[in-house]
């Protein structure tokens, strides 16, 4: 009882601004548990942000969030501070929170007296994340990837670290640019909506902008002779064994709609088909010939099976599948 009623005035204090960090080491923990945990952070939050949406709703809201308090036992003083909310300061106080397709993705807090605090958010293989940060910028986390967020709402920088791949909706702010972070290059932007494919496993890092502008900027692992501007409709991709940097015009779609569950591609080599089916749907797959990773493929997946796709490219192309050990083997046909 004692430990619901400490998690209760943890949340309180985090949503009012006032729990110090190690209160958010001990939260951030305690919604990595389990997803019956994220999903009551994810409920209280909400009792929070349904005023914001809709001004009409903010009594029937602090009826519902006084409810909530008095459930914690605190003094009548402790109350009457958490319910006299200022609501515009919640906005700007919002918890990360992951949700979406996959709820309860790893979040937690890494901090020391010489660093600020990290909140570490994952998509593991077969899901996708969607994540609101604390400035309302929208991201949704491809398969197998990994974000940290500086949680330091004081800072003039918003900044974001990626392995990966994840789609942005950056919220506007020219005080406060935003900036993600890869193994290679810096994307740097004011508000707009692009996306960024930046897996450590993989041999290029591509930014493909939407909307807006994203400026590609150096750092200490590639020195560019000046940052790159691109604008909507191009594609940036850098060949880390080339050492080279290429802009083009692109479909941005073919490489933004995975967020939506959904993948299009055209003449895709079967290797980075296979690459991408095993983050798609947590599986290992074997090649068992090499040649046949010359091939190519072009299609769309939503919402069919492993077994589907793989029908359907056996039916495609000059290869077969079989399923040993849980472990999915492809051969050249015969």
């Amino acid at each position: 009882m004692e430990a619901t009623k400490s998690i209760k005035l943890k949340i309180i204090a985090y949503l009012d601004g006032e729990l110090d960090e190690h209160g958010m080491q001990e939260l951030a923990d305690w919604m990595g548990r389990s997803e019956a945990n994220a999903r009551y952070f994810a409920e209280v939050k909400d009792l929070w942000e349904v005023a914001l949406r809709d001004a009409s709703q903010q009594a029937e809201t602090e009826k519902e969030w006084a409810k909530f308090i008095a459930n914690t036992q605190q003094t009548e003083k402790e109350t009457k501070r958490i319910t006299g909310v200022n609501w515009n300061r919640v906005a700007q106080l919002a918890a990360v929170l992951v949700i979406g397709i996959f709820i309860g993705g790893i979040l937690f807090y890494q901090a020391t007296d010489q660093t600020p605090a990290y909140i570490t958010a994952s998509a593991p293989h077969g899901s996708i994340s969607k994540i609101i940060l604390p400035d309302q910028t929208e991201v949704f986390l491809n398969a197998g990837s990994e974000m940290k967020y500086a949680f330091d709402q004081q800072a003039n920088q918003r900044e974001v670290i990626l392995d990966g791949e994840a789609w942005f909706r950056v919220a506007r702010n020219e005080k406060k640019p935003f900036t993600v972070h890869t193994g290679t290059y810096d994307v740097r932007v004011l508000g707009t909506e692009f996306n960024v494919k930046a897996y450590s496993s993989e041999n290029t890092v591509a930014t493909t902008l939407e909307k807006g502008a994203v400026r590609i900027v150096s750092t200490g692992n590639l020195r560019l002779s000046s940052e790159i501007l691109l604008n909507p409709g191009e594609q940036l991709v850098y060949n880390l064994e080339q050492k080279s940097v290429n802009v083009k015009k692109v479909d941005t779609k073919l490489y933004t709609s995975w967020k939506e569950n959904r993948l299009e591609f055209i003449r895709m080599g079967l290797g980075d088909l296979i690459v991408l089916l095993e983050r798609r749907y947590g599986v290992d797959i074997l090649v068992e010939d090499k040649d046949i990773l010359k091939y190519h493929y072009s299609g769309t997946i939503k919402n069919e099976t492993i077994l589907e796709i793989l029908e359907i490219i056996q039916h495609t192309l000059p290869i077969r599948y079989e399923i040993t050990d849980q472990t999915i083997k492809i051969f050249k046909k015969l």
